[in-house]
């Protein structure tokens, strides 16, 4: 297998064929096949890929090719591929083909990226651990015996253990950059509306991101320039320009960095607050401003996420009801009966869980004291963020409070596992963009990653600052 730096360097050498695509999509299939144990896919599409390789590499060869051409893309299971399996993970759609393309999907193939097959995740991307899974549980690749993150945990894997060059993730409260931060690579979560949410299917409307997975910056930049874009079928798409992503020159300004004191507190690792450190204190010797800055509402993030997104996904689910499609109890004696054992059977606990929360918070009685009352704290949060982008250009974080956390550890206790989310909730509370940065290890060889944030709409200020990163320090 020819090493290639990003995904510009692979082309150059498929150009010429130094690579051959078909030799290049065969090898991530057979490390799909021996690195199997790990469970990071749900779906592989060994022939089409193939197939597609063949047809790519001529387009290549003739100089007609797409943006994203010889990429070998890895999708995480709940984005719509059309006549391909859509499960997200659950029982209750364990047959479901899906009958058209996400907007994103139908973005990759028309540039001719070769999708390699669909990556596990948490039920209905619910969970920060990937233990959550009608397909069972997926495995860190740095040590099988940890988790990988979640939701998103097969598409982080799929990338961090070489089966496949970049991968696409959803992100409802830290599903790309927890992941990303335990398995060592780079996730990005776009400002929300920067990529159409059309083929996602919903977890939590107004929290759901679309982003990829990555081990560079380069290969992060230009897939999120080609998923961009204002779709006229979502009504949240962001009807805004989309910048070249890709031109990344060496950074020629000094952004101002915001530290902020309520991310560095009680619960935080010793190890990943050392490597934070040390991170933050190279940046100041690169002539970068440092400033001390407070989000005064951070400690109300966890409990305001958790109250939108399982009204939300109460919502939303309603419609997994075995009448319409997917998974449907045979023998039921009336139709509330079928309703109720379908659902009982075709959803996992952690899904059951949060439909019962969410069904709570929007009951009458309890509508203003949980729901409306979280409405207005996300506000509040969305205004911290609006304050401190007055002062800083990047507000730099840990991505989470610790690193990857050993498989089982976590699963009976539902409120330490939500905390895995707190320091990356807040960027989908405030619809802002975030990325996670691999940083370094800790003691036991488990990766820790760095969150950046910015103001909604300037991902280019993460790539720039992350590319720098990347290669300056």
């Amino acid at each position: 297998m020819i090493i290639y730096k990003n995904y510009f360097d692979k082309l150059d050498k498929i150009r010429s064929g130094e690579i051959s695509l078909k030799e290049n999509v065969k090898y991530f299939l057979k490390a799909i096949e021996e690195k199997k144990s790990l469970n990071a896919f749900n779906f592989v599409f060994a022939d089409d890929a193939l197939k597609n390789a063949e047809i790519v590499e001529r387009k290549i060869k003739e100089g007609n090719h797409g943006k994203l051409a010889g990429m070998v893309i890895a999708i995480k299971d709940v984005l719509a591929y059309k006549d391909k399996p859509l499960t997200c993970s659950s029982n209750i759609l364990r047959n479901f083909i899906s009958v058209y393309n996400a907007t994103a999907i139908r973005k990759i193939i028309d540039e001719d990226a070769i999708i390699i097959g669909k990556t596990n995740c948490d039920e209905f991307a619910m969970g920060s651990s990937n233990e959550n899974s009608a397909f069972g549980n997926v495995l860190n690749p740095v040590n099988n015996s940890y988790v990988p993150g979640g939701s998103s945990g097969g598409s982080a894997v799929a990338v961090a253990a070489g089966l496949c060059d970049v991968s696409l993730g959803t992100d409802t409260g830290g599903s790309i950059r927890q992941p990303a931060s335990f398995c060592g690579i780079y996730g990005l979560k776009p400002t929300y509306g920067r990529v159409s949410r059309l083929g996602l299917t919903a977890f939590a409307s107004s929290f759901d991101s679309i982003g990829p997975f990555a081990n560079n910056i380069e290969d992060i930049a230009l897939v999120l320039q080609i998923i961009s874009g204002k779709d006229e079928m979502d009504s949240t798409s962001a009807d805004k320009d989309v910048p070249d992503f890709t031109s990344l020159p060496d950074i020629n300004y000094k952004p101002v960095i915001g530290i902020p004191k309520e991310y560095f507190g009680e619960g935080l690792d010793k190890e990943v607050r050392q490597l934070i450190d040390n991170k933050i204190n190279e940046i100041k010797s690169k002539g970068f401003e440092i400033k001390n800055i407070s989000l005064p509402n951070t400690e109300y993030s966890i409990a305001t996420y958790y109250i939108l997104t399982t009204a939300e996904a109460s919502s939303n689910l309603a419609r997994f009801d075995g009448a319409r499609y997917g998974y449907r109890h045979k023998d039921s004696s009336s139709l509330k009966q079928m309703y109720e054992l379908s659902r009982t059977e075709g959803f996992g606990a952690e899904v059951k869980r949060r439909i019962m929360l969410g069904t709570y918070v929007l009951s009458a009685g309890y509508y203003d004291a949980y729901y409306r009352k979280a409405q207005k704290v996300r506000r509040l949060l969305k205004n911290d963020f609006d304050n401190a982008f007055k002062q800083v250009d990047l507000i730099l974080t840990p991505t989470s409070p610790f690193p990857a956390f050993k498989v089982g550890e976590k699963s009976n206790d539902p409120l330490a596992m939500y905390l895995s989310d707190i320091y990356t909730t807040s960027a989908n509370l405030a619809g802002i963009p975030g990325i996670s940065i691999p940083i370094g290890k800790n003691s036991n060889g488990l990766p820790v990653g760095m969150q950046i944030m910015a103001n909604q709409f300037e991902e280019k200020k993460l790539l720039q600052f992350g590319k720098y990163l990347q290669t300056q320090t």
